[in-house]
């Protein structure tokens, strides 16, 4: 075949052009990776869509209900009227469109500032079954208690009262929220509300909602601890899953909300392989 001096020229031009926006094309490529590439993606894929999720707390408030029911059952004349102990976040309200929020912002880390605002949005969404459990607790003369550790200013008592009160969520006043801005020790609010009520359960996500003796920067520590409670769970302690926050994560990071960077990044790869298959 006769190649003329012009097509050559032509399939010159051509190589060069596309050499030319080789690097454009791979920056772009490079920038949808990272679109993609988010550490909180397959945990909020999950809460978002699984249907697992939804029952691990029906599950949960119906192991709670179960332990009101015996405890009504076991109640004795002149004994200390019932109650339950909750945390507020990721056990009654779920903040699921907080967190989509980050990820369709290109964000991996939990983010306070961000936090605060959705917060005084009042966005909330009651856990599935909360409602129903605490519903069933006041009808049968339980008291609920609500103990929190948030921190949106002087504020941040009145917020969370509006965000239990939009869902309609029982005893949603100052009565029955402590709100803890300073600390996440919610062990000596509970012995405060032992000394006047028989509490039958503590409800959380994290397992610092029930002792204070789980908050450590030792993943291993932390799981030992865990076993030697573990005929607690189920019983005394009614968890409910996140896999998004939590004093998990200060056991990995040295604290609960690291900030996003590479190092970071590593620092939760280094976590998520600690035990991987090496053919």
């Amino acid at each position: 075949m006769r190649v003329t001096v012009k097509a050559l020229v032509k399939a010159l031009a051509i190589s060069v052009a596309l050499a030319a926006a080789a690097p454009s094309l791979g920056q772009n490529a490079l920038t949808r990776d990272r679109d993609i590439e988010n550490n909180l993606m397959m945990a909020m894929a999950w809460k978002q869509t699984a249907a697992e999720f939804r029952a691990l707390y029906y599950q949960g408030f119906n192991i709670a209900r179960l332990r009101v029911e015996i405890a009504l059952a076991q109640k004795q004349e002149g004994s200390l009227p019932l109650a339950i102990i909750s945390d507020v976040d990721e056990t009654l309200l779920l903040a699921n469109d907080y967190w989509g929020y980050l990820i369709s912002q290109g964000q991996d880390f939990f983010d306070d500032a961000s936090w605060d605002r959705w917060v005084e949005e009042n966005r909330a969404v009651a856990s599935p079954g909360a409602l129903e459990f605490l519903n069933f607790c006041v009808s049968n003369s339980v008291e609920i208690f609500y103990v929190t550790n948030r921190d949106q200013g002087e504020a941040t008592v009145q917020l969370a009262i509006e965000n239990l009160n939009t869902l309609g969520f029982p005893f949603a006043d100052a009565a029955h929220l402590r709100v803890l801005r300073e600390s996440s020790n919610k062990e000596l609010v509970q012995q405060d509300i032992k000394e006047d009520y028989e509490v039958v359960a503590l409800l959380g996500d994290n397992l610092n909602d029930f002792a204070r003796r789980y908050y450590s920067t030792d993943v291993d520590q932390r799981m030992s601890l865990m076993e030697e409670d573990r005929d607690r769970y189920g019983r005394d302690y009614i968890l409910f899953p996140n896999p998004t926050d939590g004093h998990w994560i200060r056991a990995i990071f040295g604290e609960s909300e690291p900030p996003a960077s590479d190092a970071n990044r590593r620092i939760l790869k280094a976590a998520a392989t600690r035990a991987a298959w090496a053919p």
